[in-house]
């Protein structure tokens, strides 16, 4: 039986995220099945420059989550549809995120508290292309996501007065008073529709952490969508319902903020993150 492992660093141990080790933990290492390797061996390849005319920034997204087996075998039935990307050789791409919001959790509050307009301001690192760019998505109250973003030299640990500059254009907040409170990585398979205009992330191995603590998910992968509208056929969501397998929303943010902060309000939640542990049969831990 699949499991999701919660593994959790306490306070009073610090963390040290220059390449991902701890005190205690040695390597944030991933720990990918060598199957799912397998499995992603049999698409078709697809370049980050082919990928440009489907990069999606104005799109509509629909969020899944699964549990090892159901992405496995989602998977075999997809390579006569889609193409994978391949990053110089590399089908399971490394990402490094950290996440910033305001000091009273602003950002936060407006997902948790249902807001149909909401932002999410990151700096993401794609380390297996050695890019790097700060991203701001905005949710919208339409139901669709829309991403901006800038590139920048490295991943950033605090805002430049240049990338403060750019927020005010874009951002409905004063980015000033922004500040990091959220590190996450995971890695990512990225599929390409052969056909239309589609992208399908899966991402795996995901963690989540701050200085003092650590939160690492092992067991489901978190998928998503991206069309360009409702409209669309998609032979990924064609296999999700043959799978009986119903959207389930996922913010990686939210939910590693509500693991890893004891005083922001998370009662929102709880369904989510119970549903996740229902994918494995585990029981419903209440310190969440």
């Amino acid at each position: 039986m699949n499991q999701i492992n919660w593994k959790t660093i306490n306070a009073g141990t610090r963390l040290h995220t220059d390449g991902l080790t701890s005190k205690t933990g040695g390597f944030l290492s991933n720990s990918i099945p060598s199957r799912l390797e397998q499995i992603v061996s049999k698409f078709a390849p697809i370049t980050l420059q082919e990928m440009d005319s489907v990069a999606l920034l104005d799109r509509i997204d629909t969020k899944f989550v699964l549990s090892d087996a159901q992405l496995g075998l989602t998977l075999v039935n997809l390579c006569d549809d889609y193409r994978i990307l391949s990053v110089q050789g590399q089908r399971l791409n490394h990402y490094h995120t950290l996440y910033f919001d305001t000091s009273d959790f602003e950002l936060y509050n407006l997902h948790v508290n249902g807001r149909g307009d909401r932002y999410k301001v990151r700096s993401r690192e794609y380390t297996d292309s050695k890019l790097s760019f700060l991203e701001v998505k905005h949710k919208t109250g339409k139901d669709r996501t829309i991403k901006d973003r800038l590139s920048t030299r490295q991943p950033l640990v605090s805002l430049s007065i240049e990338a403060e500059s750019w927020l005010e254009k874009i951002l409905p907040y004063a980015s000033s008073e922004l500040e990091p409170k959220l590190k996450n990585t995971f890695t990512r398979i990225t599929l390409v529709n052969k056909y239309q205009v589609e992208r399908v992330t899966l991402d795996v191995d995901l963690a989540f952490f701050t200085d003092w603590k650590q939160i690492k998910m092992t067991g489901i992968a978190i998928a998503e969508v991206k069309l360009d509208s409702r409209n669309q056929v998609s032979p990924f969501l064609t296999q999700m319902r043959k799978l009986h397998i119903r959207p389930q929303g996922f913010s990686k943010y939210c939910i590693g903020v509500s693991l890893l902060y004891d005083q922001v309000k998370k009662n929102q939640l709880k369904p989510g993150l119970l549903a996740i542990k229902k994918i494995n049969h585990e029981v419903y831990d209440e310190r969440f």
